[in-house]
């Protein structure tokens, strides 16, 4: 993907919405992920899943920690993708309390599909996932790309978590400044 432009796919999100009458005040909209990192720098981060034991007590966690860290270094957004659906990301990002990393519903995996990181975890019963991976994106472009080793459909890992932690993108930022 590194020199490849960002898929540009259709995530159905939730945005709350204060004119929507009853307890769930939040209304449908349409994220076009092209127009989503058009002129910006952006990190994003992809993992197997929300409320898994990984994605929910290191990665998302850290990412948000180190969020003033991305900023300082010239990263308008931070997200983090999932092949889950809207309702599950808002429950889970206020389970974790996130409040600076945008999390990304791709539930039907059409964002994580064109990457090229959408794998089976049918061991797992969980069905169609994404593979750890990180990224560096400028202006819709990947620039720097973070991929954990041994991808594959058969659960032949253990699940690794640490070419995609942020300290290695974050030492990829300060070699690399916004220009």
């Amino acid at each position: 993907m590194l020199g490849r432009s960002v898929p540009n796919v259709t995530l159905k999100t939730r945005v709350r919405d204060e004119s929507v009458e009853g307890p769930n005040p939040f209304r449908w909209e349409d994220v076009h992920t092209g127009d989503l990192f058009a002129g910006k720098r952006a990190v994003v981060f992809s993992l197997p899943g929300a409320f898994t034991p990984t994605c929910s007590t290191e990665q998302c966690p850290a990412f948000e920690r180190y969020y003033d860290d991305f900023k300082a270094l010239g990263v308008d957004d931070v997200y983090c993708v999932s092949v889950n659906d809207a309702f599950v990301m808002f429950q889970w990002g206020k389970h974790l309390g996130v409040s600076n990393v945008k999390l990304l519903p791709d539930g039907s995996g059409d964002f994580t599909r064109r990457m090229g990181m959408l794998i089976k975890k049918n061991h797992l019963g969980f069905g169609d996932r994404s593979w750890r991976y990180a990224m560096v994106v400028d202006d819709g472009k990947v620039v720097a790309w973070f991929e954990e080793p041994g991808i594959n459909d058969m659960g032949e890992d253990d699940d690794p978590y640490g070419e995609t932690r942020p300290e290695p993108v974050l030492d990829w930022l300060k070699a690399h400044p916004a220009g």
